[in-house]
């Protein structure tokens, strides 16, 4: 609920926003890449309530109260996508988490890089020159008490879950576990900034736009696009007044900057708008994607494909163990 207002996404648009099916905006070789960050919705540590994006979430708005300024946006856009795509290959194991094991910054760095590049790696070069990020990546930990306290819209965005799959006229498709919003908004927006050159905006820009696109769910929730025909006529108003009640919990200045940059968003006449578009509907179906993948996992799967009886010293061990059981393993 609450995507853009206007359904005027082309079929197969260019970054000029014409159908150029010789040039897709995003390459078949990113989906690995894709699907691997948007897998920090479902990555969870001992260290935090919520998914490692509902975490980076709520760490991007109070950081954002500090300085809205397009520079420190930037900065935050490329801190932010860039360790969440560490993540999306050491999980929560971060600069931290490092730190606290005793690995020197230049460890600390080379570890990051590592992860970095391995996943990255997997795109092909499709995301284009990703440089900057690469050089954001932070081996000091992030002293998050030092940040100033998220806005109430923003706790309740990471409690908000997903409507899902919803018809106006069939029975919604549930699936457990819903995502949050905070997880939705942090991911399309990692996926914004990592499009945004191809239509010539800046990261930062395309990060902030996806980072807020649901504050009316702050107080709204979730009744998907069936809800949303139901509402009729009220749709809209009821939009338009709960964003503002979102807005108003925020400094003047950034609440300013986001009503004049949201409605960009709704069409794609503007290159923010077909950032925004096609970071949101890569998240939203790429999260179907994952629950059906998930709906199909096979035990043949997890020890032939992935060997989570792993190569190793006592693999061969383990191996008899299974045998001796009964256990199918190869």
């Amino acid at each position: 609920m609450t995507g853009p207002r206007n359904s005027d996404v082309p079929a197969n648009p260019s970054p000029g926003g014409n159908s150029g099916p010789d040039e897709p905006v995003v390459a078949p070789s990113t989906l690995q890449l894709l699907r691997e960050l948007a897998d920090v919705k479902r990555l969870r540590d001992a260290r935090g309530t919520g998914s490692l994006a509902d975490r980076a979430f709520t760490r991007s708005w109070r950081t954002l109260l500090r300085d809205w300024s397009p520079e420190r946006v930037r900065d935050l856009a490329l801190r932010e996508v860039s360790h969440a795509l560490v993540a999306a290959r050491l999980a929560g194991v971060d600069a931290a988490v490092l730190a606290t094991a005793g690995l020197t910054r230049d460890e600390r760095l080379d570890v990051l890089r590592r992860a970095f590049d391995a996943v990255t790696a997997t795109a092909e070069g499709g995301f284009g020159d990703l440089a900057d990020l690469r050089a954001a990546l932070d081996p000091e930990p992030l002293d998050e008490e030092l940040l100033p306290p998220a806005p109430a819209f923003v706790d309740a965005l990471v409690r908000q879950p997903r409507a899902g799959a919803t018809h106006p006229v069939l029975p919604r498709v549930v699936v457990e576990p819903p995502e949050s919003h905070g997880d939705h908004c942090f991911v399309t927006a990692a996926y914004s900034a990592l499009v945004a050159p191809r239509f010539g905006v800046d990261r930062g820009e395309a990060f902030l736009v996806a980072l807020a696109h649901h504050l009316p769910n702050g107080d709204l929730p979730d009744a998907g696009f069936g809800g949303e025909v139901l509402l009729g006529e009220h749709y809209l108003p009821v939009l338009a007044a709960l964003e503002e009640r979102s807005l108003r919990q925020l400094p003047l200045g950034l609440a300013a900057h986001l009503r004049d940059l949201l409605p960009r968003r709704e069409t794609t006449d503007t290159a923010v708008g077909r950032v925004f578009n096609t970071a949101d509907v890569l998240d939203r179906v790429l999260q179907v994607h994952h629950h059906a993948r998930a709906a199909g996992f096979t035990a043949a799967q997890a020890l032939d494909d992935l060997d989570i009886v792993h190569p190793g010293t006592v693999q061969r061990f383990q191996l008899g163990v299974l045998a001796g059981a009964g256990i199918p393993v190869r």
